[in-house]
């Protein structure tokens, strides 16, 4: 090679080191916040609470979580910084649920004991078994003196308060299971997302056939978001979801006891 061939090929190698460095921009798929009563809806709460996290698993206990009440108790226990409070109301955004069941093979499972079956969406177990067609999910399974089914089924709903940015786990029994999903149906046929609106929930007193009081959930619209406020729940709703996933927050969804 001669010298001017070797001059022009150093020449442009020096240009090249010169240039500057490229930056490649990650796009911020964070939800722009919005004007709204719901805090998490306007900061980057999303970005909050992954650095306070710092890659640790979002498990099933770092949540607050809303039971049914026992012995027919229309007030709501809901956890808070000094102890629970007492609440005869539920009301914001519900961002997501989810409809797990579980079979345990003892008819009063000790607390915190593993199930022996687990369905996230009450469809399918985890180790592939259609749920309709189990002996588990069929009334009068339990013990045979109720009209109960052996697999436990029920609502796990987020609720997002206006006050909060991680939502409030509100646990649906099955006896109120039919009342949430009709609740959401009536929603879906006017094309209404449920994250979309503002939803009240109350425990009314009723009794079973065995003459033993419990309490029954009820839902009720008080309220609709902006298309602003939709849009950024919706958003926000997902992605919130995604890191409750990526946690496998699955196992911890069924209760004993």
């Amino acid at each position: 090679m001669d010298n001017a061939k070797l001059k022009a090929r150093m020449s442009g190698k020096v240009q090249e080191l010169q240039r500057p460095p490229v930056t490649v921009v990650t796009p911020d798929t964070s939800p722009a916040p919005v004007e709204s009563d719901y805090l998490a809806l306007t900061n980057n709460a999303l970005d909050i609470i992954r650095a306070n996290l710092k890659s640790q698993p979002l498990t099933l206990d770092l949540f607050d979580v809303v039971k049914s009440p026992s012995g027919g108790s229309t007030v709501f226990e809901v956890p808070g910084l000094s102890g629970n409070d007492a609440a005869k109301e539920l009301v914001g955004i519900v961002l997501d649920y989810t409809t797990p069941r579980a079979y345990w093979d003892t008819p009063d499972p000790v607390k915190g004991t593993p199930p022996v079956c687990l369905s996230q969406n009450s469809i399918i177990s985890e180790d592939g078994k259609a749920c309709a067609h189990c002996p588990f999910n069929t009334f009068g399974s339990k013990d045979g003196e109720s009209n109960a089914k052996a697999c436990k089924e029920s609502v796990l709903l987020f609720l997002l308060r206006p006050n909060n940015i991680i939502p409030l786990l509100v646990r649906v029994p099955v006896t109120s299971k039919p009342r949430f999903l009709k609740y959401s149906t009536r929603l879906l046929s006017n094309l209404t997302p449920l994250s979309s609106v503002v939803t009240k929930i109350t425990l009314e007193k009723a009794t079973s056939k065995q003459g033993k009081p419990y309490a029954l959930f009820n839902f009720e619209v008080v309220g609709t978001l902006s298309a602003e406020e939709a849009a950024q729940a919706k958003t926000f709703g997902q992605q919130f979801m995604e890191i409750v996933n990526a946690a496998q927050l699955v196992p911890d969804l069924a209760e004993a006891g």
